[in-house]
C-alpha cells in the first residue's frame, strides 16, 4: 500500500527559503499522517512563473542549494517530489524545468519536463530545454511515472489533433508504471478545471493508468491558480478532488488497483461558474496586494458597477477596515451616483472620502484656454475629469502607500472607451479580463442572498458621467452586442467577415474592430490584469501598436 499526499500550495515568486519552509510544513503533516510519498506543484521551489529570474547565474545557484538543504532537512522517511529549475547540458537552452526526487537526505533522481509550451501566457522554450525521455522512480513495490504540467496535454485522441512530437503519458504506459503523477502550474480560466477533469479521466481509460496531479493555488501577477487537484483512478473515475482556490492537503492510498480517498474531508465540489470567477478575483486582489507588501487599498467610487464591485472585491480579499473608498463628483455626476457610491460603501462597510473636483477643472480649463481658445469642447476636455480623478488618486495612494486598484471591465479595455492617465491609473486592475456583461451577471450573482451592490446600480443604463445627459450607449453599442462581437474577435480569432455572416451588422463590426486596433497603445501602458479568461490582454497578448490591418 502507497499512501500518497497531493500538497497545493502557493508560492510567492523567489521566495526560495519561504516556499522550502511551505513544503516542509506540509511534509510534517504528511509523516502525521502516515505519508509514504508527497507531492508538490511545478516549480515548487521558486514558484511559477518565475520569468526572467531564471536568466539569473545567482537565483539558479541559490535554487541548486535550496534543494540541498530540503533534503537534508525533510524527514528522511518520506519520498517528496519537488519542482525547480536545474542547470541544462550545451548545447541547448541553459535550463531544464525539472522535478527532484528527496528521500533519506538526498536527491535520489531528477527529471525533466518534455513539452515546453509556447502559447499564450506561457514561454518556457525561452529558458528551458527540453527532456529526451519519461522516466519513472522505484518506491516500495510501485513503479511511480513523473511528468509535469504539459506533459499532459497531448492526447490526440482527446484534442483531435498532437500539438508536440510525443506523448509522454503514453511513453510511460510502455514502461508499465503502476501510477503516473503529475506536477502541475495551471492557471485559471473560466472552464479550464472541467477541461482538465475531463482530460485526465480520458486519459486515465486510454491507458488504464491511474492519475494523481496536483496543481499550484494562489496568484502571482496577472495569473490566478486555482488548485483543484485530483486523484483519477484507471477507469477514469475522480476519487480526490481538493478545494479551489485554497491551499490544501488531501491523501489517497494507491494498493497497485485502485486509488482510495483518505482525505479529511469528503471529495470537494466542482464549484460553479460564477463562485469560480468571485473566488479567483478576490485571492487574485489578496494574493497581488500580500506579496507586494501593500497593507491598504483605495479606489475611486463613482457611484458605476465597476467600482461597486471591484470594491466588493477588495473588502472579501483584505477586509472592509483595508479598502477606502474615493468619491470625486464633477458638476456633471448626477446626484445617484453619489448616493448610489455611498450606499455601495455602506453596505461594504467601507470608509469613504470625498474630493470635488469643479474647482480643479476650472483651473484645468483657464490653464489651457490660450491653446485652446476657438476649439469646440470634446473629448479632450472630457478626460480631463478623468485624469484630474486619476492624479488624486494616484497621489493618495503614494502618500499613504495604498494599492490603487483600477475599475475598467474587459469591453472598455478592448475598445479603448477609458483614459490613459486617468480611470486607467493604478496598481492591478482587479476586473480588466471581465466583459462588461459578466459584470453584471457576477453582481447579481452576489446579490442572490442580500444587498451587496444597490439594486440602482445595476439597473441603471452605464454612464460615464463626463458631460450631461451622457450614456455609454452614446459612443458604443449595447453591450451585449459589443461582448459578442469582442469574443469573436478577441478570443475566436474571427474576422469581421465571420462577424457579418453570423448576423452582426457590418457597420458595427467595423467600428469595433478599428476600436480595438486603436486601443492597443493604451492597453500596453495600463496596469496588470488579472486573468480570467483564455484571452486576456496581458502577458499571454501580443498585438503591434504600429499595425494596419484591413
Amino acid at each position: 500500500m502507497l499512501k500518497i499526499a497531493l500538497a497545493q500550495l502557493n508560492p510567492t515568486i523567489g521566495d526560495l527559503a519561504g516556499n522550502g519552509e511551505r513544503i516542509l510544513a506540509v511534509a510534517e503533516q504528511a509523516v502525521a499522517n502516515q505519508v509514504d510519498l508527497l507531492l508538490t506543484p511545478e516549480l515548487s521551489i521558486c514558484g511559477y512563473p518565475p520569468r526572467d529570474l531564471l536568466l539569473n547565474a545567482s537565483f539558479q545557484a541559490a535554487m541548486a542549494d535550496r534543494l540541498q538543504s530540503l533534503a537534508q532537512q525533510l524527514p528522511a522517511q518520506l519520498a517528496v517530489l519537488v519542482g525547480l529549475a536545474t542547470i541544462a547540458q550545451p548545447p541547448g537552452k541553459p535550463l531544464h524545468n525539472s522535478v527532484a526526487l528527496l528521500h533519506d537526505g538526498q536527491v535520489q533522481q531528477v527529471f525533466h519536463k518534455q513539452l515546453l509550451p509556447t502559447y499564450d501566457v506561457f514561454d518556457e522554450n525561452r529558458y528551458f530545454q527540453p527532456g529526451e525521455s519519461s522516466n519513472h522512480f522505484q518506491i516500495g513495490d510501485y513503479r511511480v511515472g513523473v511528468t509535469i504540467c504539459e506533459d499532459l496535454w497531448n492526447d490526440e485522441e482527446f484534442w483531435g489533433k498532437q500539438q508536440y512530437l510525443v506523448n509522454p503519458i503514453a511513453e510511460l504506459a510502455r514502461q508499465s508504471v503502476d501510477l503516473v503523477v503529475n506536477l502541475s502550474a495551471s492557471p485559471y480560466s473560466v472552464g479550464k478545471q472541467q477541461l482538465r477533469e475531463a482530460m485526465l479521466q480520458h486519459t486515465a481509460r486510454r491507458y488504464q493508468q491511474p492519475i494523481v496531479y496536483v496543481n499550484q493555488v494562489g496568484a502571482n501577477d496577472d495569473l490566478i491558480f486555482d488548485g483543484g487537484s485530483i486523484g483519477c483512478d484507471r477507469q477514469g473515475q475522480i476519487i480526490c478532488r481538493s478545494q479551489s482556490f485554497h491551499a490544501d492537503l488531501s491523501i489517497v492510498n494507491f494498493d497497485g488497483d485502485c486509488l482510495r480517498d483518505l482525505s479529511p474531508t469528503t471529495l470537494a465540489p466542482a464549484v460553479e461558474e460564477s463562485s469560480a470567477i468571485w473566488q479567483a478575483l478576490v485571492l487574485g486582489v489578496g494574493d497581488y496586494a500580500r506579496k507586494c507588501g501593500f497593507q491598504q487599498a483605495l479606489l475611486g467610487l463613482s457611484g458605476g458597477i465597476d467600482s461597486a464591485l471591484v470594491a466588493a472585491i477588495a473588502v472579501q480579499a483584505l477586509g472592509a477596515e483595508k479598502v477606502l473608498g474615493v468619491l470625486m463628483p464633477s458638476p456633471y455626476s448626477s446626484e445617484h451616483s453619489v448616493t448610489d457610491a455611498l450606499a455601495v460603501a455602506r453596505n461594504l462597510g467601507i470608509e469613504t472620502q470625498t474630493i470635488p473636483i469643479g474647482g480643479l477643472m476650472q483651473q484645468f480649463d483657464l490653464a489651457l484656454e490660450p491653446m485652446f481658445a476657438g476649439t469646440e469642447f470634446g473629448i479632450a476636455e472630457e478626460n480631463l475629469q478623468s485624469r484630474i480623478r486619476g492624479g488624486l488618486l494616484m497621489a493618495i495612494a503614494n502618500k499613504f502607500g495604498h494599492l490603487l486598484l483600477s475599475t475598467g471591465n474587459k469591453s472598455e479595455m478592448a475598445v479603448g472607451y477609458c483614459t490613459l492617465y486617468g480611470d486607467m491609473n493604478g496598481g492591478l486592475a482587479a476586473i480588466a479580463d471581465l466583459p462588461k456583461t459578466k459584470v453584471y451577471d457576477l453582481c447579481r450573482w452576489l446579490n442572490r442572498e442580500r444587498e451587496v451592490i444597490p439594486v440602482n446600480i445595476i439597473t441603471k443604463p452605464p454612464s460615464a458621467e463626463l458631460r450631461p445627459g451622457q450614456l455609454d450607449q452614446d459612443s458604443l453599442p449595447p453591450y451585449e452586442v459589443l461582448d459578442a462581437i469582442l469574443e469573436g474577435l478577441v478570443c475566436d480569432h474571427l474576422s469581421v467577415a465571420d462577424l457579418v455572416e453570423r448576423g452582426f451588422a457590418a457597420a458595427t463590426v467595423q467600428r469595433v474592430a478599428q476600436l480595438l486596433r486603436r486601443a492597443e497603445f493604451k492597453r500596453r501602458q495600463a496596469p496588470p490584469g488579472l486573468k480570467i479568461t483564455d484571452r486576456a490582454f496581458g502577458t499571454g497578448w501580443r498585438m503591434p501598436i504600429a499595425s494596419s490591418v484591413p
